[in-house]
C-alpha cells in the first residue's frame, strides 16, 4: 500500500498542507515539525522528491539502466549521459542489468521506488512494450527500440552500418565472410539481419553465429565458427567479441589480416593502437547521450507530445586489420 502526505498528516494531527510545509522547510513551528518527521518515520513515507523539483526548478535525478557496463559503448555512453545531465542541473542514478530481465525488473521498481524525475533505458530482448505500460516515469529508450513505437528512442541505424562493414570487406577482395553477433538485444539482432541483406545483395552466402554478449562466449563462438567455415573475415557486432577475436587469433597463430580479416563495431582507443589498426564502426556515442537527455527534458516537460525515435549514423573508420587479402 503506498502511503501519501495525507496519511502523514494523520498520523502527525495536522493538515496536509502543513506537512508540505513542514518537508519542504516552510514556516512552521519546531514542535510541528518535530511531529511531522516522526509521522514520516512512523508510516514509512517516501516524499516525491521529483515532483518537489520540478515544482522548485531545483535539480533532478535521473535514472540510467544499462546492459551491459562492461561493454564500452555503454560505458561511454554513461559518461556522455551524465556529462549532459551535468549541463542541464540534473544528477545521474545508474544501474546495471548484465542483460538480465531479473535484474531489470527490479531496477524498474527500484527507479518507481525512488521517483526519479525521468529514465534512460537500454532495454533487454525480454522487455515487451507492456511492461512500461503503468511505468508512471518519462522513459527514453537508447540504443534500443520496442516494437510499437510507444516510447521516445536514440537509436543507431544498425542495418546501414552493418552493410557499411561488409560493403568494405567485399571491396578488400573477401568473399567467405563470418558473422557473430549479439544474442540478447535487439541491437544485435538487427547487425545480423543487416549482415545477411547486404551479403545476399553481393550474391555471397552468409555465415551467421549469435552469442551472450561477453568476451567468455564470444571466443567460444568464434573458435567453433572458425573451426567449422574456415571464414576470410570476420564482423562483430560489439566492441567485447572484437577483443575476443584478436585473443584468439593471437592464440591459434592466424594472422590478421592475411589470414583472416576482422571489422567491428565501436571506435575504443586501443582499437587505433595495436598492430594492425582495427577497423570499426565509429558510434556518435556523444550524441546518443545528448539526445537522450534532451529527450527526456522534453518528456518531463510536455508528457503529452508525440514520442519520437532519433536515428543516427555509423561512420566507418578502416585500417589495417582489413588490408586487402
Amino acid at each position: 500500500m503506498t502511503v501519501g502526505i495525507k496519511d502523514v498528516a494523520r498520523a502527525a494531527g495536522v493538515a496536509p498542507s502543513t506537512v508540505s510545509r513542514a518537508l519542504g522547510k516552510g514556516p512552521v513551528s519546531p514542535e510541528v515539525r518535530r511531529k511531522v518527521e516522526a509521522a514520516v518515520a512512523a508510516t514509512g513515507y517516501r516524499p516525491n522528491l521529483a515532483a518537489r523539483q520540478l515544482r522548485s526548478q531545483q535539480s533532478m535525478t535521473v535514472g540510467l539502466v544499462v546492459a551491459d557496463i562492461r561493454n564500452p559503448f555503454f560505458t561511454q555512453l554513461s559518461r556522455a549521459v551524465e556529462d549532459e545531465a551535468y549541463r542541464a542541473g540534473m544528477r545521474v542514478f545508474l544501474c546495471n542489468t548484465d542483460e538480465d530481465p531479473a535484474r531489470e525488473a527490479m531496477y524498474l521498481d527500484l527507479m518507481a521506488e525512488e521517483r526519479v524525475a525521468g529514465l534512460i533505458l537500454a532495454p533487454t530482448r525480454a522487455l515487451g512494450p507492456k511492461a512500461l505500460a503503468g511505468f508512471q516515469v518519462p522513459v527514453v529508450l537508447v540504443d534500443r527500440a520496442l516494437a510499437g513505437g510507444r516510447r521516445d528512442a536514440v537509436v543507431l541505424d544498425n542495418i546501414g552500418a552493418t552493410g557499411q562493414l561488409v560493403d568494405h570487406l567485399v571491396a578488400t577482395g573477401r568473399r567467405r565472410i563470418a558473422g557473430l553477433f549479439g544474442a540478447t538485444s535487439a541491437t544485435g539482432l538487427e547487425r545480423r539481419d543487416g549482415f545477411r541483406a547486404r551479403m545476399q545483395d553481393h550474391g555471397l552466402q552468409p555465415i551467421v553465429a549469435t552469442a551472450a554478449p561477453s568476451p567468455e562466449a564470444g571466443r567460444k563462438a568464434l573458435a567453433e565458427l572458425i573451426a567449422a567455415e574456415r571464414p576470410d573475415a570476420l564482423v562483430l557486432s560489439n566492441g567485447l567479441f572484437v577483443g575476443a577475436a584478436l585473443r584468439l587469433c593471437r592464440d591459434l597463430g592466424i594472422s590478421v589480416p592475411r589470414d583472416l580479416a576482422i571489422a567491428g563495431f565501436d571506435d575504443e582507443p586501443w582499437t587505433s593502437l595495436v598492430d594492425p589498426g582495427i577497423t570499426v564502426i565509429r558510434q556518435p556515442v556523444d550524441a546518443f547521450g545528448r539526445e537522450a537527455m534532451v529527450m527526456l527534458q522534453s518528456r518531463i516537460a510536455r508528457p503529452d507530445q508525440p514520442f519520437r525515435t532519433v536515428v543516427l549514423s555509423g561512420e566507418l573508420i578502416a585500417r589495417g586489420s582489413t588490408a586487402p587479402a
